[in-house]
């Protein structure tokens, strides 16, 4: 099958708005004794939780991923590869990034409080800096998932995301219907389900959009479409009754005070939300495909695609950059939170953000081709098995733990530093790439080489330096 150009379209066009949405919803206020407060724009100007219907795109993401994640394992299945050494392959492509990463924020995180930096402000920096790693832990284990998700998606196809769909929705009644303090004990361990139910039925129909079962192969462009509609109209029609007579909130990002929450577990409206989003992206794919026929539509979306895991791990530092050189120096205008002013100036705020994330995106190209460099030597053979695979498997569960942390939690939680998870996280990654022998990506027995192309495309992002680096 011949790589889809809008699979890619998909990533990219998420990890865009998920910048853009942290960057919309951060406004900064200085404080007459010059301190620095983010106070929480979806509490302090309610209206504005109607806006991220449009800036939650993150059900895109796992749509794409499932699409580009079930080539890639089909092809390394057929090559003799191992689910240990594939899943290993992607672990290693997403976490010595991310190590890297919480390695210098842990590490600022250190010398600040050695410095005396009160702790709200180490706290609310370290919140700022890990507020997007949600998203990977969710996404490891949906990976290392991924061999069995496909062989239920093989023998039942959409029957598996129907069935998870349907598991899913009653998690979530059951934990709306439960009062605050239950959704701390019992309840709320059930509810922790639905990150992988929810998200994972987003993720098995990537794979079902691959080989056809939403329309394309085989289907007429009518039945194609009237799936396609039916998700859309029926997600939706959903997703406002779940929202308006139903006892869900509209905002699809946590909100602070709300009883409850569409993301923290996602809840049976975030589902229906999803599936509205994935029917509306096969209705658009026609479309969007024949853009991605222009030279340069496909540029720009090779290189959004190109530096998309910096992009995602590195974007939020700007903010600290900037608010440093103009809010600190009081250098900055303030006109009233949430006045006409101040969405006037959300345009330069922008505008700034993108510059300075530009500059530390360039910044970083060394440390991407160190980390290629790394990669070659540290990622799995395709067939690993037995000691080797269980310390992979270990090592990733003690990372992913770590992870799940920093994104509950950020990186200074209370304003102190978190020894346990930065401890966590350091050996999870060290285990991992160390279960494999230097060298081993070319060996294996099953061909470590033999489906880099498919791993291009599942991969949110490979620069340059790192493509030249796998030949």
């Amino acid at each position: 099958m011949s790589r889809d150009r809008y699979v890619d379209f998909l990533r990219a066009w998420a990890i865009l708005l998920v910048v853009l949405g942290h960057w919309l919803i951060t406004g900064l206020v200085r404080q007459p004794d010059g301190e620095i407060t983010a106070p929480e724009l979806l509490a302090t100007v309610p209206w504005t939780q109607w806006l991220t219907l449009g800036f939650q795109i993150m059900p895109l993401f796992f749509l794409a991923g499932g699409h580009a994640a079930g080539g890639s394992w089909a092809r390394a299945r057929a090559a003799g590869g191992s689910a240990a050494g594939w899943v290993g392959q992607r672990a290693v492509r997403l976490l010595l990034p991310t190590a890297v990463y919480s390695g210098l924020v842990l590490l600022a995180v250190g010398v600040c409080s050695a410095l005396g930096v009160d702790r709200p402000t180490l706290a609310l920096v370290g919140w700022a800096m890990a507020m997007q790693f949600w998203f990977l832990p969710v996404y490891l284990l949906l990976s290392a998932l991924t061999p069995v998700l496909y062989s239920l998606h093989e023998r039942w196809g959409v029957r598996v995301p129907a069935l998870m769909g349907a598991v899913g929705l009653g998690v979530g009644m059951l934990v709306a219907a439960g009062d605050a303090s239950s959704r701390g004990s019992a309840v709320g361990a059930i509810g922790a389900l639905n990150y992988l139910l929810v998200w994972g039925v987003v993720y098995q129909l990537g794979l079902c959009w691959r080989d056809g079962l939403l329309g394309g192969d085989g289907e007429t462009a009518p039945r194609a479409r009237g799936r396609a509609v039916a998700m859309a109209v029926g997600g939706g029609a959903g997703f406002a009754l779940l929202v308006g007579p139903g006892p869900f909130p509209v905002s699809l990002i946590l909100v602070t005070g709300e009883e409850l929450s569409n993301t923290n577990p996602p809840s049976a409206a975030m589902l229906a939300w999803s599936l509205a989003q994935v029917g509306l992206a096969l209705l658009v794919a026609p479309v969007v495909r024949r853009a991605l026929e222009r030279a340069r539509v496909r540029r720009a979306v090779r290189v959004l695609g190109a530096g998309s895991m910096a992009l995602y791990l590195w974007h939020m530092l700007p903010v600290l950059i900037v608010a440093a050189a103009f809010y600190l120096t009081g250098l900055a205008p303030e006109p009233r939170y949430g006045s006409a002013g101040w969405w006037a100036l959300r345009v330069p705020w922008l505008l700034v953000l993108g510059t300075v994330l530009v500059g530390v995106v360039w910044a970083l190209r060394p440390v991407e081709r160190a980390l290629a460099s790394v990669e070659v030597r540290v990622r799995p053979g395709a067939a690993i098995r037995g000691a080797a695979a269980w310390r992979m498997w270990a090592g990733l569960g003690a990372s992913v733990w770590a992870l799940t942390y920093f994104a509950g939690h950020g990186f200074a939680y209370g304003g102190e530093f978190p020894v346990w998870p930065a401890v966590g996280l350091g050996l999870g990654v060290v285990t991992l790439c160390g279960a494999f022998p230097r060298g081993g990506g070319g060996g294996g027995g099953g061909g470590g080489g033999s489906h880099g192309g498919d791993e291009e495309a599942a991969r949110p992002g490979r620069s340059p330096a790192e493509r030249k680096a796998r030949t």
